[in-house]
């Protein structure tokens, strides 16, 4: 029988959540990443959120769930893409602690991007409509213009 992981004390799954996760978007700032690197992105963007699962609440979770559906979509693979959005949606709706004004926006982001690579125009039209709607409630510009950038950046 396989033995467990070792149980790494909060303070080490924080650390390995947050540099797994930072780790993820410097890969994802490569251009013409190989294939290669494009395996590392998809590892540490589970493996943050594996490990954010047994510190973090429930914004961190659905911000995993949101980091993986964009490395999914940045792959053109929908139907993961799909399944972490739409994780990431409903862990939101669900509500719970550490969520800021703009989680419901972006997730509502997450679920356009994923819909547009799954080849769905008019789903990911409506979930735009959905995040424009919930960047209404975004207090701080910087955050709204971050998701506005990314609403721009889905086809159609």
């Amino acid at each position: 029988m396989p033995t467990q992981p070792p149980d790494l004390g909060a303070e080490t799954h924080r650390a390995l959540g947050a540099g797994l996760y930072n780790r993820t978007w410097d890969l994802l700032a490569i251009e013409g990443r190989t294939a290669d690197q494009d395996d590392e992105l998809i590892d540490t963007a589970h493996a943050s959120a594996w490990h954010w699962r047994r510190v973090g609440n429930a914004a961190n979770e659905a911000r995993s769930h949101w980091l993986c559906a964009r490395v999914y979509a940045l792959l053109g693979r929908g139907e993961p893409a799909l399944h972490h959005a739409g994780r990431a949606v409903a862990i939101v709706e669900a509500g719970g602690e550490g969520f800021e004004d703009w989680d419901a926006a972006a997730v509502a982001e997450a679920k356009a991007r994923a819909l547009s690579v799954a080849g769905d125009a008019a789903g990911a039209s409506q979930w735009k409509t959905r995040a424009r709607e919930a960047l209404t409630g975004v207090v701080e510009d910087d955050d709204r213009e971050v998701i506005e950038a990314d609403l721009e950046s889905i086809p159609g």
